[in-house]
């Protein structure tokens, strides 16, 4: 059994991660991790892949995915933890929201285009390499094709949110992405909510059946971690936290896989019992009908 810690958002090349899913696990065991969660955006591939170059290790791998969503001019990003990523109907819905991003890739570089980037969007699919398409991978489009210096000016003077080729993401409403990580047997989180800033919407949130805070994150300082920690235990929330890890060469470049604060293993264990004791009312519906 692994003595170290626990980190529970972890990006992969199966979405905009810079990382293999088998390179991140190998970090983690040398890192002396426990427990991650891989929480790809809208792709469940890098969970498999993980999982499977975790095997015997006694490294933990909990399936985890993270969707985006849209409340007026607020993108509220929902963690999904200990999702069912074999359950078809739920890979029929993230193979959609697939589809979307491709639209919308197509649409922000038609709009790069429209400003005099020769830029195309087949060097943005070799990029991917097939990962849901993402702003990071026209990024690096843009810094390959020498249209701009660094990833960070793409995003700053080109497909920033207020940038003149930003296109906004299909819209899902967070209730919808709560409830589709619901009925796939996971565990819904909000997700950075410092970057958020509208601790308004938690309470509508939890209406919806949101069951926790990420309050341990690399944009949050130690006081406004110490905040959200607090937040969730007054709403009854459980306490996640980990470092949004994309690998070195992205935006939020940390040295270290693991933020400040630790996770607490208690916190995983509450995720388990949840689904347990939801797995047992389900039983006993079945077996009564």
């Amino acid at each position: 059994m692994l003595n170290g810690a626990i980190d529970l958002h972890l990006h992969t090349s199966c979405s905009d991660g810079m990382d293999e899913p088998e390179e991140l696990v190998e970090t983690a065991l040398a890192g002396k991790y426990r427990i991650i969660s891989i929480t790809d955006h809208d792709t469940v591939e890098g969970v498999i892949r993980s999982l499977d170059a975790a095997d015997g290790t006694g490294l933990e791998v909990i399936p985890g995915i993270e969707l985006s969503s849209i409340d007026g001019d607020c993108d509220i990003h929902i963690l999904g933890y200990f999702v069912n990523y074999r359950d078809p109907e739920f890979i029929r819905q993230i193979s959609f929201f697939k589809e979307k991003r491709h639209e919308r890739a197509e649409e922000i570089v038609l709009c790069l285009n429209r400003l005099g980037l020769d830029i195309q969007i087949d060097t943005v699919l070799r990029i991917a390499h097939g990962a849901p398409l993402g702003r990071p991978h026209i990024a690096e489009a843009l810094v390959s094709e020498e249209l701009v210096n660094t990833y960070d000016e793409a995003f700053t003077r080109y497909i920033g949110a207020h940038g003149p080729a930003y296109v906004p993401k299909h819209r899902v409403t967070p209730a919808e992405a709560i409830e589709l990580i619901i009925k796939s047997g996971g565990i819904p989180v909000l997700a950075h909510p410092g970057v958020l800033n509208r601790d308004d919407y938690i309470p509508d949130l939890i209406e919806c059946g949101l069951m926790g805070i990420e309050a341990i994150h690399p944009l949050h300082p130690i006081e406004k971690q110490a905040y959200y920690d607090q937040l969730a235990k007054k709403y009854g929330l459980i306490v996640t936290g980990g470092s949004d890890w994309h690998g070195k060469e992205r935006r939020r470049n940390f040295k270290k896989l693991v933020c400040s604060l630790k996770v607490d293993e208690r916190e995983v264990k509450e995720m388990k019992n949840i689904i347990a004791n939801r797995n047992a009312v389900g039983k006993q519906l079945a077996s009564s009908s």
